[in-house]
């Protein structure tokens, strides 16, 4: 399958500077991280673009709208794309379509040409030709007349883009990895998108007919991570009331991603880097292993160099594990990024909510560049729903933001300049006045609601136990009651 690199080049491809007059164009694409990347292509090219995964979601868009041009993947989920191209060239006459496919076979390009295709692009290609097919398929003699509204909802590794520096190195260095069947170990802040990293890696590969199977090694209680990674068998322990193939079983013949690796305690470590050497899977109480053919992915927030010299994390399980890094940048140093995934969203949130929405204003994009954005893409997808949900619609305005955001624009120094990021955090004015225990009662719940709720990672930031917060978040529930 084609990976994400293939249709990117140094020099940008084609802009609006090169004569192409901008067009309405519909991306039919199965591989969310594929369907993504032709979307930021397409866009930075200077086309109006919506991308959808599936046949269906196709004919959804069309019985609204008729866009200049489709580019359509001949292998779609549970579907024929050949008798996609036919259902929309019998609907709609005048639809003008690219397929695509990895399959570049004569009578493959022959059976879609005669399903009503224009083109055939076969996989991969780089990024000047797909422009170039683009632009020769449609002449302004046959575009259509119908009007072209692009505000169709898409899935959700559409937000998986950007154009700028730093993710380009992401999208590259995916297209060299995803062939291979070497471990990546994935870096970043929270919020990042690791998982739609991981996600891309898998897609971009030959296992991409395979499961992609993500575990939260943080969100599970350790007693239960080894039977959710190795499965158990029927009685092995109180609760185990029948036989569980676990992650690494479903995982077989695909991609196992373990998010929050670095979660996991040592004694499971162990039998980790167990597996990776074998290849073998024994399940809690099972008496014989079994063999798997699983792809290894994983991901941490932390510094994972830093935990193996503070001995939470086992050195040869690191190297065994650290074969290809991928980092992925924190929103405040992807520059306009912030603009590309908030407009995207817009339209993605306003078609699911039966909104119009006309963009951001240039107050809340300059406003944007500016923020540090401590919760990354994640914060970010949260304030434009929130945008979404309680405005009826227009132009994104300051005053449509939330409270919280609003409240420490007003409060900012003047001499902030958009080359400082803004970190939206509460500040000593607002603790002065206050009584100790309350203000540690404030740091202790904002810490833990920074980190998703998380009470050892927050733990963890303010250098106490667990059970030190357990005890004061039960002794101030007492007193609410």
């Amino acid at each position: 399958m084609q990976s994400t690199r293939d249709i990117r080049s140094p020099s940008g491809g084609i802009g609006k500077g090169s004569g192409t007059a901008p067009l309405a164009l519909l991306v039919v694409e199965g591989a969310a991280a594929l369907r993504a990347v032709y979307q930021s292509v397409l866009t930075r090219a200077g086309h109006a673009v919506t991308a959808v995964a599936t046949g269906h979601e196709a004919l959804a868009v069309l019985a609204s709208r008729l866009p200049d041009l489709i580019l359509l993947d001949l292998k779609l989920p549970n579907e024929n794309g050949l008798e996609v191209v036919s259902s929309i060239r019998s609907r709609y006459p005048d639809a003008r379509i690219i397929v695509m496919a990895s399959d570049g076979s004569v009578s493959l390009a022959v059976e879609a040409m005669r399903a009503g295709a224009h083109d055939f692009l076969v996989k991969p290609f780089d990024e000047s030709r797909f422009l170039a097919a683009v632009e020769s398929a449609v002449s302004s003699e046959h575009r259509p007349t119908r009007p072209v509204r692009h505000d169709h909802p898409s899935g959700p590794g559409d937000l998986f883009l950007g154009s700028s520096a730093s993710m380009s190195r992401v999208f590259e260095r995916i297209k060299s990895v995803a062939p291979s069947m070497a471990s990546v170990f994935i870096t970043g802040e929270s919020g990042t998108g690791k998982e739609l990293c991981a996600q891309a890696i898998h897609e971009s590969s030959a296992r991409a007919g395979g499961p992609f199977v993500p575990l939260n090694c943080g969100a599970i209680p350790q007693d239960l991570l080894e039977s959710e990674v190795f499965g158990h068998v029927k009685g092995s322990f109180t609760g185990a009331i029948a036989d569980k193939a676990g992650a690494a079983v479903a995982a077989d013949g695909g991609t196992l991603f373990l998010d929050e690796i670095c979660e996991m305690e040592i004694g499971l470590q162990t039998k980790l880097l167990r597996f990776l050497q074998t290849s073998t899977v024994q399940p809690v109480g099972a008496t014989k292993p079994r063999k798997v053919n699983v792809r290894i992915i994983c991901a941490t927030n932390r510094d994972p160099m830093e935990e193996v010299r503070r001995g939470r994390f086992r050195e040869d399980l690191y190297y065994r594990l650290y074969v290809v890094p991928i980092h992925m940048p924190p929103l405040r140093d992807r520059g306009n990024d912030v603009i590309e995934i908030a407009e995207a969203a817009l339209a993605r949130f306003a078609a699911e909510e039966g909104r119009q929405f006309d963009g951001l204003d240039d107050d809340v994009r300059t406003l944007f560049r500016r923020l540090h954005w401590p919760g990354n893409v994640r914060q970010l997808l949260n304030v434009i729903r929130n945008v979404v949900v309680l405005n009826s619609g227009g132009k994104v305005s300051l005053g449509m933001l939330p409270f919280e955001m609003v409240h420490d624009i007003e409060t900012l120094p003047v001499e902030a300049t958009p080359a400082d990021p803004i970190r939206i955090e509460p500040g000593p004015d607002d603790l002065i006045g206050r009584p100790l225990a309350e203000i540690e009662r404030l740091v202790i719940e904002a810490t833990i609601s920074r980190y998703g709720g998380s009470v050892p990672k927050a733990a963890r930031v303010l250098d106490v136990s667990p059970s030190t917060l357990y005890r004061k978040l039960e002794s101030w529930s007492g007193r609410k009651g």
